[in-house]
């Protein structure tokens, strides 16, 4: 599911820039200066991905905080193996 909505948020940014740049070419100013039309798209799909993508993005956020908290409780270092196996030799002599 994680990759899932990486994909939908990922294709959604990309069709806020791209539907705008399509429409920008139509017309015959922005033939001669696509930097510009490029600028503006990038400008409306920025705008509409804050409106409108807040629960795709989300998504994504939590599941890569999720899978970054996996990583680090999965990777102890050493001062945290030394920590725990005090811990283990003071239950040990009790």
């Amino acid at each position: 599911m994680r990759i899932r909505s990486v994909v939908v948020y990922s294709v959604l940014r990309l069709l806020a820039f791209l539907v705008p740049f399509g429409v920008m070419m139509i017309f015959p100013v922005f033939q001669d200066l696509w930097w510009l039309a490029a600028i503006f798209a990038a400008l409306i799909g920025l705008s509409l991905s804050i409106l409108l993508l807040r629960r795709p993005l989300d998504d994504v956020s939590t599941s890569l905080y999720t899978r970054s908290q996996e990583k680090q409780e999965q990777r102890k270092t050493g001062r945290e193996l030394d920590a725990e196996a005090e811990d283990a030799a003071v239950d040990d002599e009790r």
